[in-house]
């Protein structure tokens, strides 16, 4: 079983998400940032349907398949949360998915 996201109290916690296009099944494209700015719209969604938005957004984890990729994700990123970003992390995506380049968790406080 997997749940895109969970509303626990005052917060939404979405798990990792990856830069797929919900409409079409596919990656929605093959750079950091086609991937990156799609996980944060499939991230927005999952908010959005709990009530929250990416204003709420606290922490964000990222986890990367090539680290050389940080740059690359980092401007898509800041484009998303240009003042007052959250707290964020990056690392190492250990799965190996083909094509898949990025994966993004959010927790949100809506309290």
């Amino acid at each position: 079983m997997f749940s895109q996201g969970v509303k626990a109290g005052p917060f939404v916690f979405v798990s990792g998400t990856t830069g797929i296009d919900v409409e079409t099944g596919q990656l929605a494209g093959p750079t950091i940032g086609e991937q990156v700015r799609q996980a944060l719209t499939n991230c927005r969604a999952v908010l959005e349907s709990a009530g929250a938005s990416l204003d709420d957004v606290v922490e964000v984890g990222v986890l990367l398949a090539d680290p050389d990729d940080f740059a690359g994700m980092n401007e898509e990123y800041g484009r998303w949360f240009p003042e007052d970003p959250p707290t964020r992390y990056a690392a190492t995506l250990g799965a190996v998915i083909p094509g898949v380049l990025v994966s993004i968790r959010m927790t949100a406080y809506i309290g």
